[in-house]
């Protein structure tokens, strides 16, 4: 019997609650979450640089056949003691003021006549070939590991 009444007066209060409409609330309330006033605009625009470059590669961005570009200091200056960012689609010569001067640089053009550029660094934190297509980096590869000198074996002894 008491199980019951616990059940009933559970069934009971949940039920009270079905009753109610929004005229039992303020109106002012109501007005808010009409969308009136609204605290959030609907037209929300957020704006974020294009993810590939847009301006044209200029001449200045471009190596020459030495490794230099025209806006870099020269070659017995100090290197910056932080390398900068390096990323794919970059040009040149953001390449290589961020790595520093190449060891080799290797220029010449594909079949359709876009510039191919292949810029190597042997040593250093950024070792490797980077590739250039239209004076823009398009990939980057690591140098091949040098294979160990082959030792000498013995042989057993009796």
């Amino acid at each position: 019997m008491l199980i019951r009444l616990g059940v009933l007066g559970l069934v009971a209060t949940g039920l009270s609650g079905c009753g109610a409409s929004l005229s039992d609330f303020s109106l002012k309330d109501q007005e808010w979450f009409s969308g009136a006033n609204r605290v959030f605009s609907k037209n929300i625009s957020i704006e974020a640089p294009p993810l590939t470059p847009n301006k044209p590669v200029a001449p200045e961005d471009l190596l020459s056949p030495e490794g230099g570009c025209s806006s870099m200091p020269a070659a017995d200056a100090e290197p910056a003691a932080v390398a900068g960012p390096v990323a794919l689609g970059h040009t040149e010569c953001d390449v290589v003021r961020s790595a520093g001067p190449p060891s080799h640089v290797e220029l010449s053009s594909d079949p359709q006549g876009a510039r191919i550029a292949v810029v190597t660094y042997a040593s250093g934190p950024r070792a490797g070939l980077y590739r250039f297509t239209s004076g823009r980096l398009s990939s980057i590869e690591a140098l091949p590991e040098p294979t160990p000198p082959p030792t000498a074996r013995r042989g057993r002894r009796r």
